[in-house]
C-alpha cells in the first residue's frame, strides 16, 4: 500500500493544489532562520534550485525578495501556473524531480517538504541528481524524518505518504556525493517539528 501512496503523491498535489495554496497562505514563514543559514553559504545573488517549490509562497518568495534568482520545479502544473503569475521574472518548470536533468548548476538546492514524499529508493537516487545540479561549494537543504520509516499523514482528507532513511544513511549518501553536513536537527521545535539537513558541496 505504501508504494501505491508514494506513487499517488503527484496526482494528489495536482488535484488538491488550490487546497494546499490556501493552507500554506495561512502559515507564517517559520523556516526563515533556516533559509538564512542556507543563504549564508551562497554567494550574493547566487541562483537557487527549488525542488518541490509548490506555489512559491512563502519560501521562494523570501529568497527572490533577497535577490536570488530561483528556478522552481514542481510536478503540479497548477502550482507552477501560480508561480508564473506571481513571479514572472523567475523560471518555473513542471517536472518530476526524480527525472530532472537541467544540465546546469546552482549555488543552492532546496528540497523542503518535498523530497520526503519519495520512496526509499527514489530518495537514494536523488543524491547524484543533487550533485549533478550543484555548483562548486553549493548549499543543499532538505527535510526528512528523524528515523528510518514510512508514515501516512493526511491532506485535504486524503492519505499523504512520507518516508525517511536513517540519519546515518543520509550522512553516508551526502558523503558519497561530495557534501559535508553543516547542520542537522531532528524535529526542530522552533521550525514546526521539521527534521532538517543543511549540507555543502566540498
Amino acid at each position: 500500500m505504501a508504494s501505491e501512496e508514494a506513487e499517488g503523491i503527484i496526482d494528489l498535489y495536482q488535484r488538491k493544489a488550490l487546497d494546499w495554496i490556501e493552507s500554506r497562505a495561512r502559515t507564517k514563514l517559520i523556516e526563515k532562520p533556516w533559509l538564512d543559514r542556507f543563504r549564508a553559504l551562497l554567494p550574493p545573488a547566487g541562483p537557487i534550485l527549488d525542488l518541490g517549490c509548490g506555489a512559491g509562497e512563502p519560501m521562494a518568495a523570501y529568497l527572490i525578495g533577497l535577490g536570488h534568482p530561483v528556478t522552481g520545479v514542481d510536478s503540479s502544473s497548477t502550482m507552477i501556473e501560480v508561480c508564473r503569475k506571481h513571479f514572472p521574472k523567475q523560471e518555473w518548470i513542471v517536472a518530476d524531480m526524480r527525472r530532472l536533468a537541467l544540465q546546469r548548476q546552482f549555488s543552492g538546492i532546496l528540497a523542503w517538504d518535498s523530497f520526503f514524499h519519495l520512496s526509499y529508493d527514489d530518495q537514494r537516487r536523488m543524491f547524484p541528481l543533487f550533485r549533478e545540479h550543484a555548483a562548486p561549494n553549493a548549499a543543499l537543504m532538505f527535510t526528512s524524518g528523524p528515523v528510518h520509516g514510512e508514515a501516512i499523514g493526511s491532506f485535504a482528507g486524503e492519505p499523504l505518504f512520507h518516508a525517511s532513511l536513517a540519519p546515518a544513511e543520509y550522512r553516508s549518501l551526502l558523503d558519497q556525493n561530495g557534501f559535508r553536513v553543516v547542520a542537522y536537527i531532528a524535529e526542530d521545535l522552533d521550525c514546526g517539528g521539521h527534521t532538517i539537513w543543511l549540507a555543502q558541496l566540498i
